[in-house]
């Protein structure tokens, strides 16, 4: 049999160069919108009058922004948090979070943002933000030494911070659940187990050179985090609502209280505050805002369009497909159009 010949495969071609950067596949990150500090200085007001804490708001505020692949927008957030936080009407008493403690929290809650948005997200968001925080005379201090390797030492409580985790939200239905996962792939349960509630959503041990516990996320704030992500990406109700009742467990099973995030009554209190209804309400409409302003960066930011797209990667006139609306029209079967991807 002759050897297959291949041309050169280091280069890519114009036309293929092209349609990757097609605009209408949205290959880039997404900008942040002019009222976008508005909007984080607003949720940080709002957070403050109805006593829900420093820490949620922020964590909320980053974990729909990640989703929304809107890194210029983290740069926001952390300049609107760090400016907020420090506000000198806020009492003595209040507990505050330095600039370094802020960026080292929306950089945690980046890397557990890959748990429900994938990985490429947070590796593009987290690059660009960690660039931007290099103006600041903090940033050589930023954490630098990993936390969650796996090793022969520590495999078996890792796996055990995981299954804790994973039993604390879905009890009593994290049996079953992990049953019907099984029914739905075998490797499913095992690898979202072990892969991300042990190793990422789950915190790891305190080490030298790594995140500092101000910035730690904890089970509760997790939660926040998983409900904000799911909802700015849209399309996945029954998780929203699992990782709500979720939050919810974490209350009623008392760990707000025991938690080490949290060291001030007020902080615990702001908790179940979001745990109930209204708070619940605040987060999701929370998440809205910033979705709304930030745009087609999430999951559903494929956009629907009038003019298809050809096989070649050439875009149709608008001509053709306005006379073919009109066709439509005349033979009275007008029908929604949607592009061809």
């Amino acid at each position: 049999m002759a050897e297959t010949k291949f041309k050169d495969l280091s280069s890519l071609g114009p036309s293929l160069k092209k349609l990757i950067n097609a605009p209408f596949a949205n290959p880039n990150t997404t900008p942040a919108p002019p009222q976008i500090r508005n909007i984080y200085q607003r949720l940080a007001r709002e957070a403050k009058e109805r006593k829900y804490g420093e820490k949620p708001w922020i964590a909320i505020a980053a974990a729909a922004t990640f989703t929304l692949n809107s890194p210029t927008s983290l740069t926001h957030l952390h300049s609107t948090a760090s400016s907020t936080t420090h506000h000198p009407t806020l009492p003595l008493s209040s507990p505050t979070l330095t600039p370094l403690h802020i960026a080292e929290l929306i950089r945690e809650v980046g890397l557990k943002c890959i748990s429900f948005n994938g990985i490429p997200r947070t590796i593009n968001c987290l690059n660009a933000f960690r660039s931007d925080l290099e103006v600041n005379p903090w940033s050589p201090s930023l954490s630098s030494s990993p936390s969650r390797a796996v090793t022969n030492a520590n495999v078996n409580h890792t796996i055990g911070r995981g299954n804790a985790l994973w039993k604390s939200i879905y009890t009593p239905h994290h049996a079953k659940l992990a049953h019907k996962l099984a029914l739905a792939h075998p490797d499913l349960p095992g690898y979202i187990l072990q892969g991300h509630y042990s190793m990422l959503l789950s915190d790891p041990p305190n080490v030298e050179g790594g995140i500092p516990q101000q910035a730690r996320l904890g089970r509760c704030l997790t939660s926040l985090v998983a409900v904000a992500c799911l909802r700015a990406q849209t399309g996945v109700g029954p998780q929203v609502l699992s990782h709500v009742y979720g939050l919810r467990k974490a209350i009623e099973q008392g760990l707000h209280r025991t938690e080490p995030e949290f060291e001030r009554d007020e902080e615990r209190e702001g908790m179940e505050l979001l745990a109930g209804d209204e708070g619940c309400e605040w987060v999701l409409r929370s998440v809205d805002a910033i979705a709304k302003a930030i745009g087609g960066g999430g999951f559903a930011g494929w956009e629907r369009v009038e003019d298809e797209v050809r096989l070649d990667g050439e875009v149709s006139e608008v001509s053709n497909v306005a006379e073919g609306v009109q066709e439509e029209l005349q033979n009275g079967t007008t029908r929604r159009r949607e592009s061809k991807l």
